[in-house]
């Protein structure tokens, strides 16, 4: 789809686009209206809903491959698997799929045999212990009517085969058993390749490198399973799990499973398409570009554009508290720093200053609080560059989700040019569990009904806030609860605007991929303001700027002018520096190593 191109198409709305509000005159905006009004009419038909394949399962199958084990039909025999192991994995019973988790089954009945009453606070602690090949549980179970989620850690360096790598932080595998698939649109998915040292355990079985997971996918008993970790294809360093080292622990992982639990049940009907209605009311103020519109040139090359997909994955509850929101680039806007592509001002310090993004010339201020960030319409920036691995992007590359500002901004005082964080507030998107570690930034929320299978994450809150609050991995939260307050935390506090990152994820053949949320958070916000929005499409007039004006903490009469935080991706200058004039001689240029950003996974 090709980009809407503001600039080119509407030479009247650079004020628009500098966040500077004027006059637009009541004509000009009476016909934008009515074209809005109009514009509006056809955009319910564009919504799409995902397409789902669903397993049947062979319960038989399942009951019959255990050996040694409980007998009977297989609602008897996975009645009692379910009865031993859920202990260590609670609501086991709930799985949808066979459960198969690197757990010896066998020794743990017979331990509990021989000591059929524990101490109720042993009782936990005992069931670790028959963890098989050195993985430890984590407090992230979650099953369901689409099958089931897990993680596992590994300290390698308490595995004699494997203490020759130096990484050393703890290995996470998530492995899922899923009922349900998505087959997506778009660019198509790797076609893995065959593990031949594994086809003895798992016929078929097949590796994938994609979006910096190696995963490992197979089908047993019906039921597709995915196994993956987050690895970097680079020669090894102590803080650098390589992906040819991942797969030496996936083999260990997948050698370890074995049949744990699970509910026999009918097989799993597929999803009705998911309810598209939208509210009868259009919005007087709610307007959104087309999904796949990103900023002109800010894609992966110049001539990308984004991805224009209308799906909407998933019903959910917008995840800002309270409207209006903004759904727009932080980085290609005011204030924003054009993400490693340059800027016309090496280092704009100056309340306000003109400075542009190299990319595309287009005219920014800095200051975060500038109207045209806090303004309709949405712009969806899925695909914007980022140096990421994103499948469904032209290019394999982008940003994975999309950022969102919240209703207003809040200034320290007059002169400040930053938004002050936290003061609004997240909620989840649906009921489901959280998966998070502590001191983690990202908080994902994974959603397991008879009608959908996904993950969503949140970035950019106070980890030391989430820790309080028992933000953390188990945690069962319902729609519309706060789990935090926006902020602008990027591995340090103030280290990127002030907005909330949310992207989806959902299970395919080869594993979890980035899907884009742009649509479902248009949905989802109708939702929430009770009426529909309008979308901008190519060639339609664009709204005049409405801006939020900023909230001030401390006005006085005077601005006093307060110096801007470093942002993480620019050299710290002195505060006395002036902007860059003609001519001035030019900075020498310096070759930058650009190092690969590692994502935050919980």
């Amino acid at each position: 789809m090709p980009q809407f191109d503001a600039l080119n198409s509407f030479p009247d709305v650079n004020p628009w686009l500098t966040g500077q509000s004027e006059g637009s005159g009541l004509k000009r905006v009476i016909l934008v209206g009515l074209a809005l009004l109009f514009a509006g009419a056809a955009a319910a038909q564009e919504l799409k809903s995902p397409r789902i394949s669903v397993v049947k399962v062979d319960w038989d199958a399942a009951a019959a491959s255990i050996v040694d084990g409980p007998t009977g039909t297989p609602a008897e025999v996975f009645a009692k698997l379910n009865a031993a192991t859920g202990i260590s994995f609670p609501r086991i019973d709930g799985s949808s799929v066979p459960v198969l988790l690197p757990y010896d089954v066998d020794a743990f009945i017979k331990d509990r045999a021989a000591n059929p009453e524990p101490a109720p606070e042993k009782a936990v602690e005992n069931a670790d212990r028959f963890m098989r090949s050195g993985f430890r549980p984590t407090k992230f179970f979650v099953t369901g009517p689409a099958g089931y989620d897990s993680a596992f850690a590994l300290t390698l360096a308490d595995v004699r085969e494997l203490s020759d790598i130096r990484y050393a932080d703890p290995v996470y595998v998530l492995f899922s058993g899923l009922a349900m698939t998505y087959e997506l649109d778009g660019p198509a998915m790797p076609d893995g390749e065959l593990v031949k040292s594994l086809q003895d355990e798992y016929p078929g079985i097949r590796r994938y490198l994609h979006e910096s997971y190696i995963r490992y996918s197979f089908e047993r008993f019906g039921a597709t399973y995915v196994a993956a970790i987050y690895c970097l294809d680079t020669r090894p360093r102590s803080k650098i799990l390589t992906c040819k080292q991942a797969d030496r622990v996936m083999e260990r992982f997948l050698r370890a499973l074995k049949l744990a639990g699970g509910l026999p049940a009918p097989a799993l009907e597929k999803p009705e398409a998911l309810a598209l209605d939208r509210p009868a009311e259009t919005s007087k103020d709610f307007t959104y570009f087309s999904p796949g519109f990103i900023i002109p040139n800010t894609g992966l090359k110049k001539d990308t554009g984004g991805r224009g997909d209308y799906t909407v994955y998933a019903r959910l509850r917008f995840p800002l508290k309270d409207a209006p929101a903004f759904a727009n680039s932080q980085s290609f806007n005011n204030w924003g720093d054009c993400d490693f592509t340059g800027r016309s001002v090496r280092n704009p310090r100056r309340k306000d200053q003109p400075y542009s993004c190299n990319v595309n010339g287009r005219p920014l201020v800095f200051n975060e609080s500038a109207p045209g960030n806090y303004s309709y319409p949405w712009r969806d920036n899925f695909c914007e560059h980022r140096r990421y691995f994103v499948g469904q992007c032209p290019g394999g590359e982008g940003h994975q989700g999309q950022d969102i500002r919240p209703s207003s901004c809040t200034l320290f005082n007059d002169g400040a040019d930053r938004c002050q964080p936290y003061q609004h507030e997240v909620v989840a998107a649906h009921d489901g569990f959280l998966l998070r570690a502590r001191k983690q930034e990202a908080v994902y929320l994974f959603i397991n009904t008879p009608a959908m299978h996904v993950r969503v994450r949140y970035m950019h809150m106070n980890p030391n806030q989430l820790d309080a609050d028992g933000i953390v991995s188990g945690k069962l939260v319902r729609e519309g609860d706060i789990i935090g307050k926006v902020g602008n935390y990027n591995r340090t506090e103030r280290g990127t605007t002030y907005h909330l990152h949310f992207d989806m994820q959902v299970p395919t053949k080869a594993g979890w991929v980035f899907v884009n949320p742009y649509m479902t958070l248009v949905a989802a916000f109708e939702r929430l303001i009770g009426a529909r929005g309008t979308e901008i499409k190519d060639g339609d007039p664009a709204p005049a700027i409405v801006g939020v004006p900023p909230v001030i903490m401390s006005p006085s009469d005077r601005a006093s002018v307060a110096q801007a935080p470093i942002v993480q991706t620019h050299a710290s200058v002195s505060a006395t520096d002036k902007p860059q004039k003609a001519k001035e001689k030019p900075h020498k240029k310096r070759k930058h190593a650009r190092k690969r950003r590692k994502r935050d996974d919980g």
